[in-house]
């Protein structure tokens, strides 16, 4: 078989969110390939534990990695073909991986009749070597937000970010700095939901190994410095008809939104506290759920209201969505995804109401006491407590999920004893303010 690529890279999602795969020479491609079950009992430590992945560990089986070769498209790499994978064990799709449970919402909601469309909004930071082994705030001194050119970016590193994805048939709808220096905002175009997060999962690799081409370090990381803005994950949401309408609008109404997107908030409201762990699965996460922050803290939703959990972008026709504003960019895009587009189909099959809108300013006031976990602790107790969630989830990618991030937790208050909680009131850290630990940089940075 003859390949206008020398090599092809194949990528996986795990249940971190970190892209695994291998190198494959064209000639064998086809193949296929397999890695070992053993890469979903790990942390981020590479410690090995028992956790559940629905899949009996014993002698560390193989699962397969099946693609289609066809889906190739050209990778940010020289000569490189890249392709993502969907993992299976004994041929049949191996239940904890997060690209599968996307694959069960979308078939959930089409089920119902409706095409989930999802576009993706990314923050990061760009970060530069501090010369003593470590990475400080690339240095952008004329920065503001909204801002394009070297004044903002010197070097040109976001605008070739943009070129090579648009070179890896990435469809980028823009890209400027953002509110904090040096932080900068990446969006992608709205798509079918699986194709979507394709494109943000390859994006997102692409996008660090292109700063590290040029010797910096672009971090996804929620909150990577105290005295700065967090970085966000907005999932914007829509839903096709079988016409192709979206069924989130209704011209007939004086607000423009269908009794379905009012259902759809609803739901999200009302697993809000189940979401978040899978949204916020980091300890790191919850430096940037606290007061004064533009991110979903609360169980609200509003019109246009950028405090709010669910905001309500002004457009309508077939620009309605939802956007949902809790997950950062060290979140798996899939399993958020997934869980956000299932969070809306439970109040869609309940027919839930919709509370009323915030009118608070999300900040001193809000419309309710209803809000965010403090800590990864507290968020993994609400999600195994949200039963339902689970089940509309994937009772075993939560059950590995729930199983290594308390783990994870654990290993973080074992580490930083005097930092164990996170006041609910103020968003600190209990034991001496709001610093970032050495324990989350050496964690999170290198991955996220």
């Amino acid at each position: 078989m003859s390949s206008i690529y020398r090599r092809y890279r194949v990528l996986w999602p795990d249940h971190l969110g970190l892209a695994r795969g291998k190198y494959l020479p064209a000639r064998s491609a086809t193949k296929g390939t397999a890695f070992c079950l053993g890469v979903y009992l790990q942390g981020y430590d590479k410690g090995i534990y028992e956790v559940e992945t629905g899949v009996d560990p014993t002698g560390f089986p193989d699962l397969e990695a099946t693609f289609d070769i066809g889906d190739a498209r050209p990778c940010w790499e020289p000569g490189t073909g890249v392709v993502i994978a969907d993992l299976s064990f004994d041929h049949r799709p191996f239940a904890a991986s997060a690209r599968h449970t996307l694959r069960r919402a979308v078939a959930d909601w089409e089920a119902l009749g409706y095409r989930p469309q999802i576009g993706i909004e990314l923050e990061a930071y760009v970060l530069e070597p501090d010369g003593s082994g470590g990475w400080r705030p690339y240095e952008t001194p004329s920065a503001y937000v909204y801002g394009t050119g070297s004044l903002v970016d010197p070097t040109g590193l976001i605008i070739d970010i943009m070129d090579r994805a648009e070179e890896s048939e990435i469809a980028v709808e823009s890209l400027n700095s953002e509110f904090d220096s040096p932080q900068f905002e990446l969006t992608l175009e709205y798509g079918d939901a699986l194709a979507a997060v394709d494109d943000v999962f390859l994006f997102k690799e692409l996008a660090r190994e292109v700063a590290n081409e040029h010797g910096l370090k672009l971090t996804f990381l929620g909150r990577p410095f105290t005295d700065r803005a967090g970085s966000g994950l907005h999932v914007n949401l829509s839903l096709a008809d079988a016409e192709g309408r979206n069924a989130l609008h209704d011209p007939s109404r004086s607000d423009g939104l269908s009794d379905l997107a009012g259902h759809c908030i609803a739901g999200l409201l009302d697993h809000h506290q189940g979401l978040t762990a899978l949204c916020a699965p980091t300890v790191n996460a919850y430096r940037r759920l606290v007061p004064g922050e533009l991110v979903g803290q609360w169980a609200n939703w509003g019109f246009d209201h950028r405090c709010a959990a669910v905001r309500v972008p002004p457009q309508r026709g077939s620009a309605t969505r939802l956007e949902h504003r809790m997950a950062d960019g060290a979140a798996n895009p899939y399993l958020t995804v997934a869980s956000v587009l299932q969070a809306a189909r439970l109040g869609a099959v309940r027919r839930l109401e919709r509370p009323d809108p915030e009118t608070g300013d999300g900040v001193d006031s809000v419309n309710t006491d209803r809000r965010c976990a403090a800590n990864l602790g507290e968020a993994v107790k609400e999600l195994a407590a949200d039963a339902a969630l689970t089940e509309a989830v994937g009772a075993d990618v939560v059950a590995n999920f729930i199983g290594i991030k308390q783990i994870e937790w654990d290993t973080f208050v074992a580490a930083e004893p005097g930092w164990s909680e996170i006041g609910a009131d103020t968003g600190t850290q209990a034991g001496g303010g709001d610093r970032i630990t050495d324990w989350e940089l050496a964690n999170y940075l290198p991955f996220h």
